[in-house]
C-alpha cells in the first residue's frame, strides 16, 4: 500500500515505524488509524494509535481491546501522524463500542479543558 491508498477511520492496519527517535513505539506493528476518512482519502499522511500487546490495565492512555482475536491496547498516549506509505495491510476493524471509547480518550487526552 503507497500513496493515496484507502484506508478508512477505525480501521487497523499493520505500519511500518521504524526509525524512530527516544521513546517512541516502533517496530512493525498494529495502527488504528483516528484521521477522519476526507483526510485519508485526499492526504498521503494519516492520524494513528499504535497497538501493543503489552497490557497495562492502570495506563493512562490506553484502551484495551481485541484485534485479530489477541488482546491488545491502543496507545492513544502516541498518537502520530504516519505516511501512508508505512501501511503494508489491513488487519480488523474497532467496534463501535471501542471506537467511541477511543474518541472519547482522545477527546479527554487532546481536547480543550
Amino acid at each position: 500500500m503507497a500513496g493515496k491508498t484507502s484506508v478508512k477511520r477505525y480501521h487497523i492496519y499493520l505500519a511500518r515505524l521504524e526509525p524512530t527517535p527516544g521513546s517512541e513505539v516502533g517496530k512493525t506493528r498494529p495502527v488504528v488509524i483516528v484521521s477522519d476518512d476526507l483526510s485519508n482519502k485526499h492526504l498521503e499522511v494519516v492520524v494513528v494509535c499504535p497497538l501493543t500487546t503489552s497490557l497495562y490495565s492502570t495506563w493512562c492512555g490506553r484502551i484495551q481491546i481485541t484485534c485479530v482475536g489477541k488482546a491488545a491496547e491502543i496507545a492513544a498516549d502516541q498518537i502520530r501522524t504516519i505516511s501512508k506509505q508505512r501501511i503494508i495491510r489491513r488487519m480488523d476493524e474497532l467496534s463501535n463500542d471501542d471506537a467511541l471509547r477511543l474518541r472519547l480518550m482522545i477527546t479527554e487526552m487532546y481536547g480543550e479543558p
